[in-house]
């Protein structure tokens, strides 16, 4: 049927993925380092995503393609532990926060102070200065990465070492993600382009022992090779008891 339906330029998209949180419907992955449409009966054509894209990579045309299908919409979110949307009236339009919505758009803050070793633990400070930190969510041009140097964590590594903020987060940029659960090739792609497009001074990769776990570093070595750069490179692996491995 001809209707309107989600475009996606693949030579703008960096494979940031601010959209796709921002489908309702779960209409949009990344596959390969793009966003990419999942099905075509997933997408409303709406266009709620449209104002995520900081590179202006997504529009709306009207076109053959299958019928939108809420109740495959439904199934779709049910498989990934989503709520349905409602369709009985379109939404609002987004509001355009440059690039992204509030919740992952790119954002630095400054550089936190070091608090006194008297303040109760209640007190501590956080070390993060940037957001979003999720590969999946950064944007590989944002600018706290630019002169960084930069922590790359496997996420389960802030839960077991105890020294993860003073030790590791302090003064660096950092993503996170975990090789088991995404696409490695994803990860090594978007820091490839990460690498290409920043001067980054250093990486330091954290992981944990478990097996599964060394694919972030090996995506991160991959990275820094195919950017053709000479990064200093040092990678560290933690106990699943929070204690650093030799």
């Amino acid at each position: 049927m001809l209707r309107k339906i989600v475009k996606i330029d693949q030579e703008k998209c960096d494979g940031c993925g601010l959209c796709v949180p921002s489908c309702a419907e779960g209409a949009i992955k990344i596959v390969g380092g793009k966003a990419v449409l999942s099905a075509e009966n997933l997408c409303d054509g709406l266009g709620a995503c449209l104002g995520e894209c900081p590179r202006d990579a997504i529009t709306v045309e009207e076109r053959e393609a299958d019928e939108f299908d809420e109740a495959a919409v439904e199934q779709h979110l049910a498989t990934h532990g989503k709520p349905a949307p409602h369709h009985h009236a379109a939404p609002a339009p987004a509001p355009h926060h440059g690039g992204g919505c509030p919740g992952s758009r790119a954002m630095s803050f400054a550089r936190p102070q070091a608090a006194a070793a008297s303040e109760p633990t209640g007190s501590r400070q956080s070390q993060l200065a940037q957001w979003p930190v999720q590969l999946h969510l950064v944007s590989t041009s944002a600018p706290y990465f630019q002169g960084a140097d930069l922590l790359i964590t496997a996420d389960c590594v802030p839960v077991a070492y105890a020294g993860y903020h003073e030790d590791f987060l302090k003064g660096r940029a950092v993503v996170m993600g975990c090789p088991k659960l995404d696409d490695n090739q994803f990860y090594q792609q978007k820091l490839t382009e990460l690498f290409i497009r920043s001067d980054i001074k250093s990486v330091t990769v954290l992981k944990m022992e478990v097996p599964c776990c060394g694919g972030i570093a090996v995506a991160a070595r991959q990275a820094i090779a195919a950017s053709g750069k000479q990064i200093p490179y040092n990678e560290v692996t933690i106990g699943i008891q929070g204690q650093i491995k030799e």
